[in-house]
């Protein structure tokens, strides 16, 4: 078992930093796991489930598994439509909330505490990884994503919801919201260190991002740039304005496929 010592300094100072966060996440949690099928939404602007449909047709039956699953909430959902869900997390303070959720709504399903870098899972045991957020930011791509390949069964899926290169390219190294000035290179882009926070995020280009999973060995099935719902163009949610996510991207989605064999 990996001791706090040997886990990457990223990795713990995420940890740290979530322990922290994870009670400014609750009520978003006990919201979403109220949400039956078609109710769900997505990211930031929550987006509804019917208009992107990232959640597959065929999830019934299948084993499931959520890298940085938070309250488990996305875990809530895939067992409401017949998954096998399995959720891990960084951060305990997180899985607390989602075992009382759990108890609180009914729905059980096991809860790692875990970096999604290193997953305790034997090869090929899921057919479908899903991260909103989560790994999907928090981890170092070049680990995460061949860690993901290696616990997928050939012909399994894998579906990411992060920050947009864009907003990565244009957010303040604080709080203040993403502006239309480009303020770090595009090239060399990867892990990204913020002024207000000990946390660590990650961010490839997309060339990049296609290159990673293509040699991993997967096949590239979509890319989902995503627009804000119309509202408030003043509305800032997190370090994005509606208005500034109504003409660029704020979240992008991949949706890939471990090649069969």
């Amino acid at each position: 078992m990996t001791t706090t010592d040997e886990l990457p300094d990223h990795v713990r100072r995420n940890r740290a930093e979530w322990d922290q966060w994870a009670v400014d996440f609750v009520a978003n949690g006990e919201v979403s796991w109220r949400l039956g099928p078609g109710e769900e939404k997505w990211g930031i602007w929550d987006i509804p489930e019917d208009e992107l449909r990232l959640l597959p047709d065929d999830v019934a039956g299948q084993d499931t598994i959520e890298l940085g699953c938070g309250t488990g909430y996305v875990s809530a959902w895939l067992a409401r439509r017949g998954a096998r869900p399995v959720g891990i997390d960084n951060s305990e303070a997180q899985l607390a909330t989602a075992r009382r959720l759990q108890a609180e709504h009914g729905i059980e399903f096991p809860l790692h505490h875990a970096s999604a870098e290193a997953p305790p899972f034997e090869d090929r045991s899921f057919d479908l990884v899903f991260s909103e957020y989560g790994a999907a930011i928090w981890c170092d791509p070049y680990v995460w994503i061949p860690q993901a390949f290696r616990i997928l069964r050939p012909g399994g899926r894998l579906i990411f919801l992060g920050n947009s290169v864009l907003a990565m390219l244009t957010a303040p190294s604080d709080d203040t919201p993403c502006g239309d000035a480009l303020l770090r290179p595009l090239f060399g882009m990867r892990r990204l260190d913020w002024d207000d926070t000990d946390a660590s995020n990650f961010c490839l280009p997309h060339g990049e991002m296609l290159r990673l999973l293509r040699e991993t060995g997967f096949e590239v099935e979509a890319l989902h740039e995503l627009r804000a719902p119309e509202g408030d163009d003043d509305e800032v949610r997190y370090f994005v304005r509606r208005g500034w996510a109504r003409q660029w991207p704020c979240e992008d989605v991949w949706v890939a496929r471990r090649r069969p064999e």
